[in-house]
């Protein structure tokens, strides 16, 4: 792994520090902090280094064995360092789900954005345009669903002597975006047609998370490959290869298995857009590795699957109940929208090398800076323990925190990343 990605002059803002300072990721990687040691101020979030670059080859190795390429749903992390780790080990770009993201991750250097998502808004015109006039280098493309949003943009990138592309987004019933039925997709079809010079359809998306089950994913998938074979053979693409996207990180393995089909053709680009594999999970996303692991023929050849990374740790703050323990972590640091956090390890300072977390303790409750803990009287913990926390959904966690200590096996800190939510 490349050392530069965690060594950065940014000033580090904010909580899980060491006293002195102030902090660069560069200078904080030399003074190698120990976690272990209480040389941080806890709680803090922290990387593993080891996780993270498992966690790239591997999706990487899974891609390309699928004829894929990786557009990295950004919005997971928002961090310009791991940005540039995904786009230095293969990815074709970033995906982002906001114009003030697309903004952030420019700024960073970032060069290919797919925004996921519909741009409606004067204000949001303005942002994505003023980035292509001062860089016509920068390559950006946006999601439709709606004749009305066509309209607004082929009229706006019209009257700016530019260009937008698009892609044309398919839905569910009962589900987030996208159009549900042909008449919909005729339709916005219809008006990107009106505008030539100023709309440009380069391809079709998908997010077949709203579809709940492998039986509806795989129709998604299927019903927005005959979209896209139905627009090239109408010759409806307006530049070649065109995009054929899809992949949350829950069914990213089903993508691959259903757009592979295109893999061989040469008009074709198939972009999976995960943005959770890097950082993984034990709640929410590694259920879907375990899946992936036994049913996908690719991954269980590959044999290791995905690896928890981002973990939390926190102290011990109190023992009011034998059967209660407050932990010094809350809303404030950690997602609890899928899952409260799940203890991993548990260390006594002093101690050689922390243990594993009891198997009965659980997290009932979390308040904006406390955890609780449900414990048993007679377990050894105490005040001043501290004690590492797996999570679920890694997206909530990441946005909580201004910067992220990057881990070496050791617990001792190398560096950091930072984050632009």
């Amino acid at each position: 792994m490349q050392e530069n990605y965690f060594h950065s002059e940014a000033v580090l803002v904010g909580k899980g520090l060491p006293s002195g300072g102030p902090w660069t990721p560069a200078s904080i990687a030399a003074a190698a902090p120990s976690i272990l040691e209480e040389q941080l101020s806890l709680p803090a979030a922290v990387l593993s280094a080891p996780a993270l670059q498992h966690n790239l080859q591997w999706m990487r190795r899974f891609a390309q064995a699928y004829g894929c390429q990786l557009a990295p749903h950004g919005k997971t992390t928002m961090s310009p360092a791991l940005f540039r780790m995904q786009l230095d080990a293969g990815a074709w770009g970033i995906t982002l789900a906001t114009a003030a993201q697309t903004a952030a991750a420019h700024a960073e250097g970032v060069q290919r954005v797919l925004l996921a998502n519909q741009l409606v808004g004067k204000g949001n015109f303005e942002l994505v345009a003023s980035l292509q006039q001062r860089d016509p280098g920068f390559w950006f493309a946006c999601v439709v669903d709606s004749a009305a949003n066509v309209a607004a943009l082929g009229s706006y990138f019209s009257a700016r002597g530019q260009q937008i592309k698009v892609l044309l987004e398919i839905g569910l019933a009962g589900g987030r975006t996208g159009v549900r039925d042909e008449a919909q997709a005729q339709a916005v079809l219809e008006e990107i047609a009106r505008w030539p010079d100023a709309v440009a359809l380069v391809g079709v998306e998908v997010y077949e998370g709203v579809a709940g089950d492998e039986a509806g994913v795989r129709a998604m998938l299927q019903r927005s490959l005959a979209q896209w074979q139905a627009i090239h053979a109408n010759g409806g693409f307006r530049q070649l290869p065109a995009i054929l996207s899809g992949a949350g990180s829950a069914w990213f393995d089903v993508v691959a298995e259903e757009f592979s089909v295109l893999a061989n053709d040469a008009d074709a680009q198939i972009v999976l857009r995960p943005g959770c594999y890097l950082s993984h999970d034990v709640g929410i996303y590694r259920q879907a590795a375990e899946r992936i692991h036994a049913s996908n023929p690719v991954a269980r050849e590959m044999g290791s699957s995905l690896q928890p990374a981002l973990r939390l740790w926190a102290y011990v703050q109190s023992r009011p109940e034998p059967g209660k323990a407050i932990i010094g972590l809350g809303k404030r640091d950690a997602a609890f929208d899928a899952g409260f956090p799940v203890p991993a390890l548990h260390y006594r300072p002093g101690e050689a090398a922390p243990s594993n977390a009891a198997v009965h303790w659980k997290v009932t409750a979390m308040m904006d800076q406390h955890a609780f803990l449900e414990v048993q009287a007679d377990d050894a913990l105490q005040v001043g323990d501290m004690l590492c926390f797996d999570i679920s959904h890694p997206c909530l966690t990441f946005d909580k925190w201004r910067h992220l200590l990057v881990v070496d096996d050791a617990h001792r800190v190398v560096g950091a990343v930072s984050t632009q939510f």
